[in-house]
């Protein structure tokens, strides 16, 4: 998952990036909103924001994405705590809350919960002969556990969190390698052509001149 870590506190947000990068996301870390706002339209699985920045409240700022039709998960970190805060927040779009201070692992925790809600909300995900399930990074063809690389794994985990919807390759790129990366230009295709040669042809399909889908997905459940 590529987060969007909004944070200014500099100790809590190295750490959090430094925890999260460690349990396999992508994170790009901002300390002010006006650092965040020029990230506007850039593709992520989820954003993780502080609610009060040296430039302005964060809970804000997403009510104004939220009018705009942005509908990517959000969860805001906070010290407030009291029954309005939340109240004020859930309905100025915030998906979920986590008061400081906060174990990191929780936060995954979180994170894995809101991946789940945004895949439709069972641990496992069908979609034909292929099973995923996004919270052990893994995937099964017709029950047999396939072995994917961690960059494998990036793109097809962007696709199923978009299982249905086409994702440009522009985007599918930003989603697996953050602002610092770059793929070669034929990189992506590889990738895809490994995962179709892992999962099958049909597991993940090219809308020509727009990018890639994978079949919108049903639920497996607990199994």
């Amino acid at each position: 998952m590529r987060l969007l870590l909004l944070e200014d506190d500099p100790t809590l947000g190295e750490g959090l990036r430094d925890f999260l990068l460690q349990d396999g996301y992508l994170v790009d870390w901002c300390t002010t909103l006006a650092q965040a706002r020029a990230l506007v339209g850039e593709p992520y699985d989820a954003w993780l924001l502080d609610w009060n920045l040296p430039d302005g409240s964060a809970l804000e700022w997403l009510r104004s994405l939220r009018a705009k039709g942005d509908t990517t998960p959000a969860l805001v970190l906070t010290a407030r705590d009291l029954l309005g805060d939340r109240i004020r927040g859930l309905d100025s779009g915030a998906d979920d809350f986590l008061v400081k201070p906060f174990a990191p692992e929780e936060l995954c925790a979180r994170l894995r919960a809101l991946a789940r809600r945004v895949a439709g909300g069972a641990p496992r995900k069908v979609m034909g002969p292929v099973e995923v399930s996004l919270a052990e990074r893994q995937a099964w063809l017709h029950g047999r556990k396939v072995d994917l690389t961690a960059r494998e794994w990036a793109v097809l985990e962007a696709l199923v969190l978009r299982a249905g919807r086409t994702v440009s390759a522009a985007d599918l790129e930003a989603l697996v390698l953050g602002l610092d990366g770059e793929l070669s230009s034929n990189a992506l295709q590889v990738h895809i052509f490994n995962l179709r040669s892992k999962l099958g042809k049909e597991a993940i399909q090219t809308v020509r001149g727009m990018g890639y889908r994978v079949p919108a997905a049903q639920a497996a459940g607990p199994g």
